[in-house]
Protein backbone atom coordinates (compact mmCIF):
# COMPACT_ATOMS: atom_id res chain seq x y z
CA UNK A 1 0.00 0.00 0.00
CA UNK A 2 1.39 3.77 -1.17
CA UNK A 3 1.76 5.77 2.00
CA UNK A 4 -0.74 8.12 1.05
CA UNK A 5 -3.51 5.41 0.76
CA UNK A 6 -1.95 4.22 4.65
CA UNK A 7 -2.48 7.46 6.07
CA UNK A 8 -5.56 8.19 4.00
CA UNK A 9 -6.99 4.86 5.81
CA UNK A 10 -5.59 6.14 9.26
CA UNK A 11 -7.12 9.34 9.09
CA UNK A 12 -10.73 7.91 7.80
CA UNK A 13 -10.10 5.85 10.98
CA UNK A 14 -9.37 8.94 13.67
CA UNK A 15 -12.05 11.05 11.74
CA UNK A 16 -14.56 7.98 11.99
CA UNK A 17 -13.96 8.27 15.79
CA UNK A 18 -16.00 11.66 15.35
CA UNK A 19 -17.78 12.12 12.05
CA UNK A 20 -19.56 10.40 9.31
CA UNK A 21 -16.57 9.94 6.91
CA UNK A 22 -17.12 9.52 2.84
CA UNK A 23 -14.67 7.84 0.73
CA UNK A 24 -14.50 9.19 -2.97
CA UNK A 25 -13.78 7.75 -5.90
CA UNK A 26 -9.70 9.44 -5.93
CA UNK A 27 -9.47 8.06 -2.44
CA UNK A 28 -10.10 11.80 -0.76
CA UNK A 29 -12.12 11.83 2.56
CA UNK A 30 -14.95 14.09 3.02
CA UNK A 31 -16.98 14.73 5.77
CA UNK A 32 -19.59 17.54 8.12
CA UNK A 33 -18.11 18.92 10.86
CA UNK A 34 -21.86 20.61 11.88
CA UNK A 35 -22.68 23.17 9.21
CA UNK A 36 -18.95 23.22 7.76
CA UNK A 37 -18.08 20.65 5.02
CA UNK A 38 -14.29 19.38 5.08
CA UNK A 39 -12.26 17.23 2.33
CA UNK A 40 -9.19 15.84 3.38
CA UNK A 41 -6.11 14.09 0.68
CA UNK A 42 -2.74 13.25 1.40
CA UNK A 43 0.26 13.50 -0.69
CA UNK A 44 3.84 11.86 -0.51
CA UNK A 45 5.79 15.25 -1.65
CA UNK A 46 9.04 12.97 -1.97
CA UNK A 47 10.02 9.79 -0.61
CA UNK A 48 9.43 9.68 3.16
CA UNK A 49 7.28 12.95 3.65
CA UNK A 50 3.74 12.44 3.67
CA UNK A 51 1.55 15.12 4.10
CA UNK A 52 -2.20 15.20 5.02
CA UNK A 53 -4.27 18.61 3.58
CA UNK A 54 -7.64 19.12 5.43
CA UNK A 55 -9.87 22.13 3.83
CA UNK A 56 -12.99 23.25 5.62
CA UNK A 57 -15.72 25.66 3.63
CA UNK A 58 -16.58 28.14 6.43
CA UNK A 59 -19.01 29.69 4.32
CA UNK A 60 -19.73 31.16 1.17
CA UNK A 61 -21.89 33.72 -0.59
CA UNK A 62 -21.17 36.00 2.35
CA UNK A 63 -21.92 39.70 1.35
CA UNK A 64 -18.68 41.33 -0.50
CA UNK A 65 -18.29 43.72 2.30
CA UNK A 66 -14.68 44.82 3.34
CA UNK A 67 -15.64 45.15 7.16
CA UNK A 68 -16.13 41.64 6.78
CA UNK A 69 -13.35 40.33 4.84
CA UNK A 70 -11.07 42.85 7.21
CA UNK A 71 -12.82 40.90 10.25
CA UNK A 72 -12.01 37.76 8.50
CA UNK A 73 -8.27 38.57 8.07
CA UNK A 74 -8.24 39.45 11.24
CA UNK A 75 -9.31 35.77 12.96
CA UNK A 76 -6.66 34.35 10.26
CA UNK A 77 -4.06 35.77 12.67
CA UNK A 78 -5.40 34.35 15.63
CA UNK A 79 -5.62 31.01 14.78
CA UNK A 80 -2.71 28.37 15.31
CA UNK A 81 -4.40 25.67 13.33
CA UNK A 82 -4.66 26.59 9.96
CA UNK A 83 -4.40 29.08 7.01
CA UNK A 84 -8.01 31.28 6.30
CA UNK A 85 -8.46 32.09 2.78
CA UNK A 86 -11.25 34.74 1.48
CA UNK A 87 -12.43 34.28 -2.21
CA UNK A 88 -14.57 37.32 -3.78
CA UNK A 89 -17.05 35.91 -6.66
CA UNK A 90 -19.92 37.16 -8.59
CA UNK A 91 -22.00 35.87 -5.39
CA UNK A 92 -20.22 37.59 -2.66
CA UNK A 93 -17.37 36.33 -0.99
CA UNK A 94 -15.93 32.54 0.19
CA UNK A 95 -13.76 31.78 3.39
CA UNK A 96 -12.00 28.34 3.68
CA UNK A 97 -9.71 26.96 6.07
CA UNK A 98 -6.68 24.79 5.09
CA UNK A 99 -3.83 22.89 7.31
CA UNK A 100 -1.54 20.49 5.69
CA UNK A 101 1.29 18.92 8.12
CA UNK A 102 3.06 16.40 7.61
CA UNK A 103 1.57 13.03 9.33
CA UNK A 104 3.65 10.17 8.77
CA UNK A 105 4.30 8.08 12.31
CA UNK A 106 1.01 10.01 13.65
CA UNK A 107 -1.12 7.25 15.28
CA UNK A 108 -4.87 7.10 15.29
CA UNK A 109 -5.65 9.23 17.90
CA UNK A 110 -2.99 12.51 17.67
CA UNK A 111 -4.20 12.02 14.54
CA UNK A 112 -8.14 12.70 15.25
CA UNK A 113 -7.01 15.25 17.60
CA UNK A 114 -5.06 17.45 15.53
CA UNK A 115 -7.54 16.97 12.78
CA UNK A 116 -10.53 18.32 15.28
CA UNK A 117 -8.63 21.06 16.68
CA UNK A 118 -8.96 22.53 12.92
CA UNK A 119 -12.03 21.38 12.25
CA UNK A 120 -13.12 23.07 15.61
CA UNK A 121 -11.66 26.15 14.98
CA UNK A 122 -13.63 26.26 11.36
CA UNK A 123 -16.93 25.62 12.91
CA UNK A 124 -15.89 28.45 15.56
CA UNK A 125 -15.25 30.72 12.87
CA UNK A 126 -18.48 29.74 10.72
CA UNK A 127 -20.70 30.26 13.89
CA UNK A 128 -18.78 34.59 14.47
CA UNK A 129 -19.19 34.90 10.48
CA UNK A 130 -22.48 33.93 10.25
CA UNK A 131 -23.26 35.78 13.61
CA UNK A 132 -23.24 39.35 12.47
CA UNK A 133 -21.47 40.86 9.16
CA UNK A 134 -18.90 43.88 9.93
CA UNK A 135 -21.91 46.40 10.30
CA UNK A 136 -23.60 44.42 13.26
CA UNK A 137 -26.64 43.26 10.52
CA UNK A 138 -27.13 39.27 10.33
CA UNK A 139 -25.71 37.25 7.75
CA UNK A 140 -27.69 35.72 5.55
CA UNK A 141 -26.30 32.53 3.55
CA UNK A 142 -27.63 31.32 0.33
CA UNK A 143 -27.51 27.89 -0.67
CA UNK A 144 -25.45 26.69 -3.87
CA UNK A 145 -28.09 24.97 -5.52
Amino acid sequence: MKPEAELLERTREALELYHDVTVDDDGSLTFLHGEVPCAVQAMELSEGLVVVSLTCVVAWDLPDDPALAVSAAERAGQGLFGTLGVVHTERGMDVTLRYAFPAHGLDTAPLGTLLLLVVSTASQLRADLLGTTGSGKPVVQRSRD
